[in-house]
This record gives C-alpha cells, sequence and structure tokens, in this order.
C-alpha cells in the first residue's frame, strides 16, 4: 500500500557529504540576474539545478533571453 506522497529524494554535496539545503541562489545568464530558491551546500555553496528544472523552465527562460 502507498501513501500517494511523492517521495523526495535528499542530495547529498559530493565535496562536503552534507545535505544540501533549500536557499536563495543568484543565477546569471546573458547579463541577467535572477534570485531563486534551489538546493545549496550550506558549507561550501554549491548549487544543485535538478534536470527538470534545467530541462523545463530554465531552458525556456535561457531561449526567451536569446531570442531578444
Amino acid at each position: 500500500m502507498t501513501s500517494g506522497k511523492k517521495e523526495e529524494k535528499q542530495v547529498i554535496c559530493f565535496k562536503c557529504k552534507v545535505p544540501l539545503e533549500i536557499g536563495k541562489v543568484e543565477v546569471t545568464y546573458l547579463d541577467n540576474n535572477f534570485k531563486t530558491d534551489l538546493p545549496r551546500c550550506p558549507r561550501c555553496g554549491l548549487i544543485y539545478v535538478p534536470e527538470e528544472l534545467a530541462g523545463g523552465k530554465m531552458l525556456e527562460l535561457e531561449q526567451t533571453l536569446e531570442d531578444k
């Protein structure tokens, strides 16, 4: 029997071996800056961009900026 809840995966920083935490990060692309919440390492600041975000919203945004 399943609970129906989507299980979240915990991502671990390869360098520091600690779980990533959601935090505000600044993303820069083609001289445009955006602030968004993404998983990042609380020790070294490494940012993890999930594949579904990279191939979805971020790809759409990149294409929009490149068309300008």
